[in-house]
């Protein structure tokens, strides 16, 4: 009993701690993202993961026009070792998902084909 309660205890100030570091890491990506004008899901490489290619395929062109604007953007001030106008990075929304919802549903029909056996939506082949 005693040593379960000790386990518990343990747990609750592990899980604690795990949560410390999960905002400090959270609140240091944003800031970095902030400072390039990102988006978290910028971040997501579409040559790496046909489901995110996919998703974004099937998202509006004005949605992928932003990202591509905003990656050419950061690329643009990484090279000339700037960051954005602190009053343009205030505005800046970096956890602010345009992907997520189209990437998961993407996801979940690559599993229902792999269940039901049906050929992939896309392969990937070597040249």
């Amino acid at each position: 009993m005693a040593s379960q309660m000790i386990k518990g205890a343990f747990y609750n100030v592990g899980k604690k701690a795990l949560d410390w570091v999960a905002i400090i890491q959270c609140t240091h990506v944003g800031n970095r993202l902030r400072k390039y004008g990102l988006r978290y899901e910028d971040l997501y490489d579409q040559t790496d993961s046909l489901d995110v290619d996919e998703a974004l395929n099937r998202l509006p062109p004005e949605v992928v026009d932003a990202r591509n604007q905003r990656i050419k953007r950061a690329m643009d001030l990484s090279m000339k070792h700037d960051y954005l106008p602190k009053e343009l990075q205030a505005v800046q929304t970096p956890f602010r998902s345009y992907l997520q919802d189209m990437l998961e549903l993407v996801i979940a029909e690559r599993k229902e084909r792999e269940a039901l056996g049906a050929t992939p939506l896309h392969e990937r082949s070597l040249p």
